[in-house]
């Protein structure tokens, strides 16, 4: 008996040492519990909306334009002083996020382009300093989302930035843009100047850049918009930079970050660097197969259709069935879903975006409790959908995303070998009737699904079920699928 009771302690010490709260668990606690954000590109290239001298970028998006279609900077900088979002709605863009069951905003503070869209004391290439309009718009926007209790993250390009001189620039090859008549002499130029196309753009070194932009900047979105939540950082490595250069450069940035431990950051601050991993990692335009999850947080970033930033034609929308079953897909297998919108240049977010957020939203709100909070199932995918599950006190809840709705009245099988307490639909709160059998769980459905696209049953276990640990960053990163494309 004395031993039996030894190795329950050790047993039940050991669950507990699993499964305890780490400092950087309670650091990701909202962010796990959050699971869906909305991301949003937005800067000048939404003026061009894409086009450039009647073309469409032949690889990527408005984002990239610059870049790919090589403009000259005084070019580019005399269309961004055009730039005029008069019909700018923080609000309005907040309350469309907690519609669509969204529990934070991640938005585009610089991209590449190096256009900062808040006031900034390092750089006059601002929105306040360098446009008709001269409003910061990030101020407005940390306003609403303090106002609708909505966490707020700013995507900020550390290292990339092709207006400010010094700022790395990502060698792209002209036939990625339009076709240029100096395509020839313009690839052979970026080719000897690392990346660079206008002479502009070498007149400082990357340190200098770093040094009088980079670092004031991210200094100033530290301590001028209340709190930030998340830091969202974009393209390490592969910039022309030294890698002496560029670890220095992500140890200025490491030292003032320390006075900020709460906020969460993204793996792509620099790459291959232990002490710098970040907290989460980063698939783009991709979900990760189970054989690509690694135990660690991951987000996966998406477009609404097949441009980051506001494209004026040629768009091609997902519709709200791939977006809801991504959005599924990606949470039972422990993943957040950051999906992306693009405002237009008045700034106005176009219908096609708000149709298909509002459409996720209708089926959060009767859903959403198999979203939020949730985890992966030790369990193996199911043919006919997705689960997640989640812990409350001495009980688990684990949901059954059904995507193929039985049609011949046959009792749905669960293969958890586990006995269930309860079971209902979430749609209703219908209980329905199961059995727990050898086979797994059989749960008997009405004949008609609740919901045309996922319909989900809620199964109660009065126990606590095998759990995955969430393991800690590492260096490897999951591959950028579209990075060639935007």
């Amino acid at each position: 008996m004395k031993y039996r009771l030894i190795v329950l302690m050790a047993l039940l010490l050991g669950l507990e040492n699993v499964m305890a709260q780490t400092p950087q668990d309670k650091k990701m606690a909202w962010w796990r519990e959050a699971r869906f954000g909305m991301f949003i590109h937005w800067g000048p290239y939404a003026v061009w909306g894409g086009d450039y001298h009647g073309y469409l970028s032949r690889v990527g998006g408005p984002a990239w334009m610059m870049n790919r279609c090589k403009v000259p900077v005084k070019e580019y900088q005399e269309m961004t002083r055009t730039f005029n979002p008069v019909n700018y709605d923080a609000e309005a863009w907040v309350r469309l996020a907690k519609e669509a069951g969204m529990k934070y905003i991640v938005i585009t503070a610089k991209h590449h382009d190096g256009f900062a869209m808040f006031k900034s004391e390092a750089s006059p290439y601002n929105i306040v300093d360098f446009t008709p309009y001269g409003k910061d718009v990030l101020d407005a926007l940390a306003k609403a989302c303090r106002k609708y209790d909505m966490k707020l993250g700013f995507y900020y390009s550390q290292a990339q930035d092709w207006n400010n001189p010094g700022g790395a620039t990502h060698r792209r090859p002209m036939e990625q843009g339009w076709p240029n008549p100096d395509s020839v002499a313009i690839d052979a130029y970026t080719l000897a100047h690392n990346g660079s196309w206008d002479p502009v753009q070498q007149t400082r070194t990357f340190k200098e850049y770093s040094d009088s932009v980079a670092i004031p900047q991210i200094k100033e979105l530290l301590s001028n918009y209340g709190d930030v939540a998340v830091l969202w950082w974009d393209t390490p490595g592969g910039l022309g930079v030294s890698p002496e250069v560029e670890r220095e450069n992500a140890r200025q940035i490491h030292e003032i970050l320390k006075d900020y431990p709460h906020i969460i950051m993204n793996d792509r601050f620099i790459r291959g660097d232990k002490n710098f991993t970040g907290d989460y990692k980063t698939p783009e335009q991709m979900i990760p197969t189970e054989k690509q999850l690694d135990g660690t947080d991951w987000e996966t970033s998406m477009t609404l259709n097949n441009s980051w930033g506001y494209q004026c034609r040629g768009v091609v929308w997902k519709s709200v069935r791939t977006l809801l079953t991504n959005l599924i897909d990606i949470v039972s297998k422990g993943g957040n879903f950051l999906l992306n919108v693009g405002p237009d240049p008045t700034g106005i977010i176009p219908e096609g975006n708000v149709t298909r957020l509002k459409a996720i939203g209708e089926w959060m709100r009767v859903n959403g409790a198999s979203i939020y909070g949730t985890e992966r199932c030790k369990v193996k995918k199911p043919d006919w959908g997705y689960c997640t599950q989640k812990i409350v006190g001495d009980k688990t809840y684990v949901y059954l995303h059904i995507l193929d709705w039985p049609e011949d009245g046959s009792p749905l099988l669960f293969r958890l070998y586990e006995q269930a307490s309860g079971a209902r639909l979430l749609c209703g709160g219908k209980r329905l009737r199961f059995e727990n059998t050898n086979d797994g769980i059989y749960v008997h459905l009405p004949q008609n699904a609740p919901d045309k696209i996922a319909s989900v049953v809620e199964l109660e276990f009065d126990k606590i079920l095998p759990r995955y640990r969430i393991k800690p960053m590492n260096n490897d990163a999951y591959e950028i699928v579209d990075v060639a494309k935007d």
